[in-house]
């Protein structure tokens, strides 16, 4: 059901800033945060459907995803290995937006959003450079200890526009 509100909006002060081009951009790059959020969903879906990804890091789940006759496929992927690397992220984005919000009380929001930010770089960087299941565990918990720290406000946007980068690829 809609709701209303009603705004008393004698009295009040002008805040006496103006929209400079660094202001704008500040909002932009705060905004989009989240996109990285987005962006991981959609990658992570489509990498760990991707044969040579499951080849190198999950041959149990590449096997059964190539047994004749099979017909549930989502069997194919039944694998614990596969599921923590997938949820891995998502716990330590839980864990750590936990403690995001008093690191932006002692820091503030810049050093929060710089320190996310870094953390995600450095998970992506030792993600792209795995050669072992553990090293892709903890690339991706330090990409959700970025999330934490991230905004989540392009979360729909990034998704469908991955779902169309890995359709192509």
């Amino acid at each position: 059901m809609a709701g209303g509100a009603v705004v008393n909006t004698s009295g009040g002060k002008d805040y006496p800033g103006r929209l400079t081009i660094f202001v704008f951009f500040t909002c932009v790059v705060a905004a989009t945060g989240g996109l990285i959020f987005g962006y991981d969903i959609g990658i992570s879906g489509g990498v760990t459907s991707m044969n040579p990804f499951l080849k190198k890091f999950f041959p149990e789940v590449y096997n059964k995803k190539q047994m004749k006759g099979s017909a549930n496929q989502y069997c194919k992927y039944d694998n614990q290995l596969l599921q923590t690397f997938t949820s891995s992220l998502y716990l330590a984005a839980l864990v750590s937006s936990f403690f995001a919000a008093t690191v932006t009380r002692v820091v503030g929001r810049k050093w929060s959003m710089f320190t996310g930010g870094l953390t995600f770089l450095i998970g992506a960087a030792l993600n792209g450079a795995a050669e072992n299941i553990a090293m892709l565990i903890v690339g991706r918990i330090l990409l959700g200890v970025g999330v934490g720290f991230a905004n989540q406000l392009h979360l729909i946007i990034t998704t469908i526009m991955i779902l169309f980068i890995n359709y192509s690829t």
